[in-house]
């Protein structure tokens, strides 16, 4: 088996041009389908039989929820490869998506906030699923603090790589505290091994909704990935060619 393509993730060049074509039709599909699953969620799936049409909010909650779970993911698995083969796409990977994965956070915590008051009668409680977002929020803040505040940019990617293998331990407690712990929470609304208990007319649009979100943070974050590539590659001859031909 060959590893040429491995070590062709690695060049910025390589990855650069590579890249330049999919930004933008991964980023319109990501759209096309989060329209498709918002408003079919918001305003035409049925009310829930408990929660009325407070439930809705699980079609901006459980995306996100989920995004910022799996951008933290991809933040450990490229911290590792850059620790371990010193891959130069890797911190520039962890530097575009950091700031989608905090935003995806944040939101999360914000929407359940807002789902909570009517559900719980409360905007917040401690909860171990809720505490554990939490948690990943602040490690994407350190990352993110870790990438900007720190001169020397060896140091700096090194930094954020050895956080992001590091709160890599945060996923699972994240996952499993609904399942192994008390908790106001509620189950995994997708799961891989059981059929949804919810009728297709409401895991349909949710279901377009996560693809869409996934494709859309896709888009941006190859956007970012190029955009950091000319910043810290500008001294490149190959980059200078790049602006001389395509004015960027």
């Amino acid at each position: 088996m060959s590893w040429a393509w491995f070590h062709k993730l690695g060049s910025p060049k390589w990855f650069f041009s590579w890249s330049k074509s999919w930004p933008l039709p991964v980023f319109c599909f990501g759209c096309f389908c989060l329209v498709i699953g918002l408003a079919w969620g918001l305003a035409f799936a049925p009310a829930d039989y408990q929660q009325g049409n407070s439930f809705r909010i699980i079609y901006i909650h459980v995306p996100v929820a989920m995004l910022a779970q799996s951008c933290y993911l991809a933040l450990g698995v490229s911290g590792f490869v850059f620790l371990v083969w010193q891959m130069k796409m890797a911190p520039i990977f962890i530097k575009a998506m950091a700031p989608i994965g905090a935003i995806m956070a944040l939101i999360a915590l914000v929407s359940g906030a807002i789902w909570g008051k009517p559900t719980w009668g409360t905007w917040w409680v401690w909860d171990a699923r809720l505490t554990s977002v939490l948690v990943l929020f602040f490690l994407y803040m350190g990352i993110i603090a870790l990438q900007n505040s720190l001169e020397d940019q060896v140091l700096a990617n090194k930094a954020a790589a050895v956080i992001s293998v590091v709160g890599l331990i945060n996923l699972p407690i994240i996952k499993y505290s609904v399942v192994l712990l008390e908790t106001l929470h509620q189950g995994p609304t997708f799961t891989l091994t059981k059929k949804p208990e919810m009728p297709a007319e409401m895991w349909l649009p949710l279901l377009f909704s996560v693809i869409g979100l996934y494709c859309f943070v896709a888009g941006v974050v190859l956007w970012r990935m190029q955009s950091e590539i000319l910043i810290r590659e500008h001294r490149s001859s190959w980059v200078k060619q790049e602006v001389m031909e395509h004015g960027l």
